[in-house]
Parts: structure tokens; C-alpha cells; sequence
């Protein structure tokens, strides 16, 4: 009979989301993982073959941990300005709940080996990518908002607004003002609007 793991992936991630938030993703060693969570660095390699898949995993993770809420708050609301407003300002409580992981988004997933992921993961990267324009393009439908500059505008009220109340202040290393979810949630429904 098998003995029971004493650390399971979800203790690796946590402690690359730490590592992260703390470091950049050059901080997210094998070796550092390991000692973040007290362990020997064989136990981080039986669950990740190398620094590549746990580094995809932990971007992996953490963006899709974002958009379930993201997706959630659009789909919540019928009227499609409310829908957008309410994205927005998830995006920023979520940073607000999370900031490790939200100063983990702030890098590209270009910074997280992007370019050496398995196909599995880049397949479940671009899934997501699909999922946030399509989402995107069939709010700007539902607003009647044609052509370029009017998507480019939904893009930026639903993505850059929000993350540009929030980039400031985690790189600052400041928490976010108690008004960012309702300046969020206002701005993005006026460009929506």
C-alpha cells in the first residue's frame, strides 16, 4: 500500500504564487518551491516534470481562477452595461481578495515560459483567450457597438480600466483605496454606456 502524500500540487502552487508576487516569475525555482513549502525538491518534480510545466500551471491556475468569477459576474445581469460594470468591478474586489495572485497577473504569460508550454497547457491558454473575446465581442453585440473603435472601447472600459486601478497600487505595494470596486464598476458602465 502506497503511503499518503504529505504535500499535494495545490501546496506547490500556493508557494509559486508567493514566490511570484514576491519575485517575478525568475523567483519560481524547483528548488525554491521546495523549501517555500518544506519539502524535498523530489516531491515537487513527481507532480511537475520541470520549471516549464510548473510554471504554465501556476499562470494556468490562477488566470482561470479569475475568469470563473470574470465570466460568472458578466453572465449575471441580462442588461449588458450592468453585466460589463459588474465584470469590471469583480476584477477589481478579486485583485482586492487575492493580491498575490493579482501581482502574479500583472506579468505576461510570455513571462511565465509561454513559448516552452506543453501543448496541453497552450491549449487550455488559448481556450481561455477564446473564451474572454468572445465574451467581449458579444457584449460590444448586445451594446450595438460596431466597428473597431467601439470594440476597442469595450475592450479597454472591461480590461485596461480595471487593471489599471489596480496595477498601480500593487506595484506601488499600496493597498487598493476602499472606492476602487465602485470607481471601476462607474467608469467602465459610463464607456459603456
Amino acid at each position: 500500500m502506497a503511503r499518503p502524500s504529505l504535500f499535494d500540487t495545490d501546496q506547490f502552487l500556493d508557494a509559486a504564487v508567493r514566490l511570484a508576487a514576491a519575485s517575478g516569475p525568475a523567483g519560481v525555482t524547483m528548488s525554491a518551491v521546495a523549501k517555500e513549502v518544506g519539502a524535498p525538491s523530489g516531491s515537487v518534480y513527481h507532480r511537475f516534470p520541470g520549471r516549464t510545466a510548473l510554471l504554465a500551471e501556476v499562470w494556468l491556475r490562477t488566470v482561470e481562477r479569475f475568469q470563473e468569477g470574470w465570466f460568472a459576474a458578466l453572465e449575471r445581469d441580462p442588461d449588458p452595461r450592468r453585466a460589463g460594470a459588474a465584470a469590471a468591478r469583480h476584477s477589481v474586489a478579486w485583485s482586492r481578495a487575492h493580491p498575490e495572485e493579482a501581482a502574479l497577473l500583472l506579468y505576461g504569460a510570455g513571462d511565465f515560459a509561454r513559448a516552452e508550454w506543453s501543448e496541453e497547457h497552450a491549449r487550455r491558454a488559448d481556450e481561455g483567450h477564446r473564451r474572454v473575446r468572445a465574451a467581449l465581442a458579444g457584449l460590444a453585440a448586445a451594446l450595438g457597438a460596431e466597428g473597431p473603435a467601439a470594440a476597442e472601447r469595450v475592450s479597454v472600459a472591461m480590461i485596461d480600466l480595471p487593471l489599471s486601478l489596480v496595477r498601480r497600487r500593487l506595484r506601488a505595494g499600496e493597498p487598493l483605496p476602499a472606492h476602487a470596486e465602485d470607481l471601476a464598476e462607474e467608469c467602465t458602465a459610463a464607456l459603456l454606456g
